[in-house]
């Protein structure tokens, strides 16, 4: 039995954050710290208790060693994690907003070291553990990160393990809509647990509503589909059941980045406690909430201890 819970891949950027609000080109002041939604969904487990293992790529630069130092610091396993001395850390620049509305983040990524993760990374130690969460996103990097995707996700499935997959779509880092929908069902089909958002499963299926969306994924081999409706809460479809589980209301949304990652912390961590799904769901929704009311894409997901008193007063 491996000791090993979880692996995540992917690429952790750098993230200056604005201090005042406006048009990023004003701005002087930022505040540096790290981003990358599937590293998100990685601190998220790890912060519950849960051995996460991260895969993933650096520059030799001091982007690098920050990222390096904040990840092994949120208790990640980054012995997994290169060191490329050809290629620079990718990073980002965030506005700041203060009404609730999605920020301006531009991205500087483009041939990062993260883009340069291939096959050659895949070890025995690192199929050993018993779940694997993927996001689209690395598949979207490069032709080598692509490939890798689908490696991870065919070998783990292959090994008896379980996969979680959440789409995650970044249309502007693929060649083109058609590509990426093509690739993302693919990979999909992969997954045990399929995590997209309605907007998200509406362009990948072609179909509108929840329970349609989620049929498509389940006739293409997953166990459940679990799909998240913002405001309005969350959908979750099996071979068996299907319901609609109602949001947790926030008064004050401060930053909307992250929120599908906590969503995505809640389940897979409920899930590989072996809970139901309506459980699961229920906690993605509460870490969901608690995202959106942080500044910052990873702050507001819970400790253990905050879980457990969460648990305990519901």
């Amino acid at each position: 039995m491996s000791n090993v819970d979880v692996l995540s891949f992917g690429e952790t950027m750098a993230m200056w954050v604005a201090e005042q609000s406006g048009d990023l080109a004003q701005v002087e002041l930022f505040h540096k710290r790290i981003a990358g939604a599937d590293s998100n969904v990685a601190i998220g487990l790890a912060r519950l208790g849960f051995n996460v293992k991260w895969l993933s790529r650096v520059g030799a630069d001091s982007l690098g060693r920050f990222i390096l130092t904040a990840l092994q610091a949120q208790g990640l396993d980054c012995q997994h994690v290169d060191i490329d001395p050809l290629h620079p850390t990718g990073f980002q620049l965030k506005s700041r907003v203060d009404d609730g509305s999605d920020p301006q983040v531009e991205y500087f990524r483009r041939g990062s070291a993260a883009s340069h993760l291939n096959c050659s990374a895949i070890t025995e130690p690192l199929l050993s553990a018993r779940h694997l969460h993927a996001t689209g996103i690395p598949a979207a990097l490069s032709a080598s990160c692509n490939e890798l995707s689908f490696e991870l996700m065919k070998s783990m499935r292959a090994a008896g393990n379980s996969v979680s997959f959440d789409p995650n779509l970044r249309p502007s880092l693929w060649a083109s809509e058609q590509h990426m929908i093509r690739d993302i069902n693919a990979l999909a089909a992969h997954a045990h647990w399929v995590l997209p958002g309605l907007s998200e499963g509406q362009l990948l299926t072609g179909y509108e509503a929840p329970a349609d969306i989620a049929a498509f994924y389940l006739d293409q081999g997953a166990e459940a589909v679990v799909i998240k409706l913002g405001a309005k809460g969350a959908y979750f479809r099996t071979a068996k059941t299907e319901q609609w589980v109602p949001a947790i209301p926030v008064a004050n949304v401060v930053d909307t980045v992250g929120a599908g990652d906590g969503f995505a912390v809640g389940v897979i961590s409920a899930l590989l406690e072996k809970l139901d799904l309506n459980d699961a769901v229920q906690r993605g929704n509460w870490i969901g909430s608690r995202a959106v009311q942080s500044r910052g894409d990873m702050e507001g997901l819970p400790t253990r201890a905050e879980l457990n008193q969460h648990t305990a007063a519901a």
